[in-house]
């Protein structure tokens, strides 16, 4: 496995007409859309944006006025408890809508973080409802974007609250394999994986050592095979076996 380590971010296109030279657009992934459709969503974003590995998309304490759909990258939403401890709430890469949540809650909800390089168009929080009003099936298409984000949740709910150690880690590598593979990101049969085992602990609800001794042995019964920052799954069917993930095929998603 040669693929370079670097995790280089595409820029979003720009000048007139960004959207219809969307690289993500032509991906199966997400749903085709009108002409007016995409006139309507570029009247809607404001520009774009570049965060580096490390940095915050959002502070978790300052409400942002801006959403975002990820262009490239990956990131995580997090949550702080006071001494530092940190809960990852979902991971986020490329065709993600981020920031829908504090529509609807009181207050700020979390932290969004990157975890590359990762870039982004921008959007102005304050026209979100005139946007619902001047076109409801797009509005709906938003809707359903935030319905997919609170099933993500309720399944990582389920694997904190009954999934054992071994099977919260086979599921948390199947889950981010098959929706890197599904968005493009697969290389001959690897994924970029830029999570180090802390990550993972704090998305999973587990100790580090835990974590460490979980991944190893895993990895020593020929599950997967993680290496230089890129993931391999070699029993994928042991490996869903193990986590109980049978996705079934995932309907094209709306891209915003």
């Amino acid at each position: 496995m040669n693929f370079e380590i670097h995790f280089q971010a595409m820029q979003p296109p720009t000048g007139a007409h960004p959207c219809e030279r969307c690289l993500l657009r032509g991906n199966p992934a997400f749903l085709a859309v009108t002409a007016e459709d995409l006139r309507l969503i570029e009247s809607f974003r404001t520009g774009t944006r570049t965060v580096e590995a490390g940095r915050a998309v959002i502070e978790e304490d300052h409400p942002s006025p801006q959403l975002y759909t990820v262009y490239s990258g990956w990131a995580f939403r997090y949550k702080s408890l006071s001494d530092g401890r940190r809960q990852i709430l979902g991971f986020l890469l490329p065709g993600d809508f981020i920031g829908l949540q504090d529509e609807f809650a009181d207050g700020h909800t979390h932290g969004v973080e990157a975890v590359t390089d990762v870039t982004l168009c921008s959007f102005a929080r304050d026209r979100l409802w005139p946007l619902f009003h001047a076109q409801p099936k797009l509005g709906y298409h938003i809707t359903w974007l935030a319905a997919r984000e609170e099933k993500m949740v309720d399944d990582n709910l389920v694997t904190a609250g009954r999934r054992n150690a071994a099977e919260r880690v086979a599921m948390l590598l199947m889950h981010l394999y098959r929706r890197a593979e599904r968005v493009g990101m697969a290389r001959e049969g690897w994924v970029a994986f830029p999570f180090n085992q802390q990550h993972i602990a704090d998305a999973l609800g587990l100790s580090l050592v835990h974590t460490n001794k979980t991944l190893r042995r895993l990895q020593r019964l020929g599950l997967y095979r993680l290496e230089g920052g890129w993931l391999r799954i070699l029993e994928p069917h042991a490996l869903q076996t193990l986590g109980d993930y049978f996705e079934r095929p995932l309907q094209p998603a709306p891209l915003i």
